[in-house]
C-alpha cells in the first residue's frame, strides 16, 4: 500500500493556474467518483480551496508511473495541458505525505501562517470523500488523525492567538481598549471585503449594535442584514458618528469621510467617552488630526500593520513549536502504518491455529466417545495442540541455526521471550 499527495498552492501556482484545477462543491463527489471507478486510486480525499487543490491518494499498486498517471487525470478531468500542471505540481509520498497534511491542518502551509480556516475545510473536504464512500481504513484513520493533531497545535502552541489579518487586529485592538464588546457600538464605513471580515470578526465578538454606512445604501443593507445591524448612507455619518464606540472606515473615497470638526462635535456629544477609530483606507477615510483630539484612538493601516509584523513573528515563532509537535505524530502515525503489514500474518497465524484445534478437539472428542478416560484425554489434547503448534516454527530455526541465520534466531527469543542459552 502506497500514500501519495499530489497537489499545487499559492506558493507554486499562480491563481490563473490554481482557477483552472479548482474542484467546485458539485463537482468535487464526482471527482472523487471518477477516480475510483477508473481504479486510479482505491481511495481519495480531494482538498480544493482559492489557495490549494491537493488530492490524497491511496494505491494498492506498486508503479513508479503514479505521478504520471495523476497527472493526466488531472489534465483530462479539468482539460488543460499536462505540461502545465507538471510545472507547478508537487508531490509526496509516504511520512512524508503524513507530515504535509498534518501541517496544511496546523496552518503551517496556509498564506496567513496559523489561519484556522483551513481546518474546517479539510473536514468538509473529508466529509464529502467519506460521504461518497471512496475513504477506508487508511484514510480515515489519517484525517481523522489530523484533526487530532490540529487540535493539540493550538491547544499546545500560541499559533493562532495573534491577529494577522488588518481586520482581526482592528478587532483586537478595539478590545484591548474596551474589554468585553458586548456593550459597545460600531460603526463600519464602507462594504468591502475588508469591511465584511471585520463585520464577521465583531460578530463573533458578541457585538452589541452594529451600523454601516456605505454610499449605495442597498449594500449597506445587504451587509448589515447578515450581522442584524442598521443601514445608512455616509452622508447621514454625523448623526450616527457619536454613537459609535468602534469606526473602523475603508472606502475608495479620494476625499477624507470623516473630519476633524466632526469627530471632534461627536466626542463633545459622548462626553468624551473613549472612540476607537481605524482608518484602513489609502488613501485614508478620516482626517489625521483626528488623531490629536483627546479620548480618540485613531491607528491607521500602516499602525496595524506594524501591529500584524509583530504578530506573524510571535506566530513564526509558535511555529517551531509546532513542527516539534508534528514530528513526533508524524513518527506515531507511521508506527501505526507499519503496524498493518502484520495484520494479515497474525490474522492467517490465528486462522491456522484455529484449524489445528479444531481437528485435535475432534478427535478428543471421539476419544471420550470410545470410552477413554478424560485425564488420558486431556493429556492427549495438551500434548498434541502443543507439538503441533511448535512444529513448524522449531522446524525453522533447527534450520536458521543450519543456516546462520542469528537474526531469525534472536528475533524467535524476542517474540517468545525466551533467554538466549534456550535455543542453543
Amino acid at each position: 500500500m502506497q500514500l501519495f499527495a499530489f497537489g499545487l498552492n499559492h506558493n507554486t501556482a499562480p491563481v490563473s493556474v490554481r482557477e483552472q484545477v479548482n474542484f467546485s462543491p458539485e463537482r468535487l463527489e464526482h471527482a472523487l467518483h471518477d477516480i475510483i471507478e477508473r481504479e486510479l486510486a482505491t481511495e481519495i480525499v480531494i482538498i480544493s480551496t482559492c489557495n490549494r487543490t491537493e488530492l490524497y491518494c491511496v494505491f494498492e499498486y506498486d508503479t513508479s508511473d503514479i505521478t504520471h498517471i495523476i497527472n493526466n487525470w488531472l489534465s483530462h478531468y479539468h482539460n488543460i495541458p499536462s505540461q502545465l500542471l507538471q510545472t507547478h505540481l508537487y508531490v509526496h509520498d509516504k511520512d512524508n505525505a503524513v507530515r504535509h497534511l498534518l501541517r496544511v491542518a496546523c496552518g503551517l502551509d496556509s498564506m496567513v501562517l496559523g489561519e484556522p480556516q483551513i481546518l474546517g475545510q479539510i473536514k468538509s473536504a473529508y466529509n464529502t470523500a467519506k460521504n461518497a464512500k471512496t475513504t477506508k481504513r487508511f484514510l480515515n484513520k489519517l484525517f481523522e488523525y489530523s484533526f487530532s493533531v490540529a487540535k493539540q497545535v493550538r491547544t499546545d502552541t500560541a499559533i493562532g492567538s495573534s491577529p494577522v489579518s488588518v481586520a482581526f487586529a482592528a478587532v483586537r485592538l478595539a478590545q484591548q481598549i474596551f474589554g468585553n464588546l458586548q456593550d459597545n457600538t460600531a460603526l463600519l464605513i464602507g462594504a468591502g471585503e475588508t469591511i465584511e471580515l471585520a463585520a464577521r470578526h465583531l460578530h463573533e465578538n458578541k457585538l452589541n449594535r452594529m451600523i454601516v454606512a456605505n454610499r449605495t445604501l442597498e449594500k449597506a443593507r445587504k451587509l448589515a442584514k447578515e450581522f442584524a445591524g442598521y443601514a445608512i448612507t455616509l452622508e447621514e455619518i454625523p448623526v450616527h458618528l457619536a454613537e459609535a464606540d468602534v469606526v473602523i472606515s475603508s472606502t475608495a473615497s479620494q476625499t477624507h469621510v470623516l473630519t476633524k470638526d466632526e469627530v471632534k462635535q461627536a466626542i463633545k456629544v459622548r462626553k468624551h467617552r473613549p472612540m476607537f477609530m481605524v482608518d484602513i483606507a489609502v488613501p485614508r477615510d478620516i482626517e489625521p488630526s483626528v488623531g490629536d483630539l483627546d479620548d480618540v484612538y485613531l491607528y491607521s493601516v500602516d499602525d496595524l500593520n506594524e501591529v500584524i509584523q509583530d504578530n506573524l513573528r510571535s506566530r513564526e515563532q509558535e511555529a517551531l513549536k509546532a513542527e516539534e509537535i508534528i514530528d513526533t505524530q508524524v513518527t506515531h502515525f507511521i508506527s501505526w502504518w507499519r503496524s498493518l503489514d502484520v495484520v494479515t500474518t497474525i490474522c492467517n497465524l490465528r486462522e491456522q491455529s484455529q484449524e489445528h484445534r479444531h481437528d485435535i478437539v475432534n478427535k478428543a472428542k471421539r476419544m471420550l466417545d470410545n470410552g477413554k478416560s478424560p485425564y488420558e484425554v486431556v493429556d492427549y489434547l495438551a500434548h498434541t495442540l502443543s507439538n503441533t503448534l511448535m512444529h513448524s516454527p522449531c522446524v525453522q530455526l533447527r534450520q536458521a541455526g543450519y543456516d546462520g541465520q542469528t537474526e531469525l534466531i534472536t528475533a524467535a527469543q524476542q517474540l517468545f521471550q525466551l533467554p538466549d542459552d534456550d535455543l542453543m
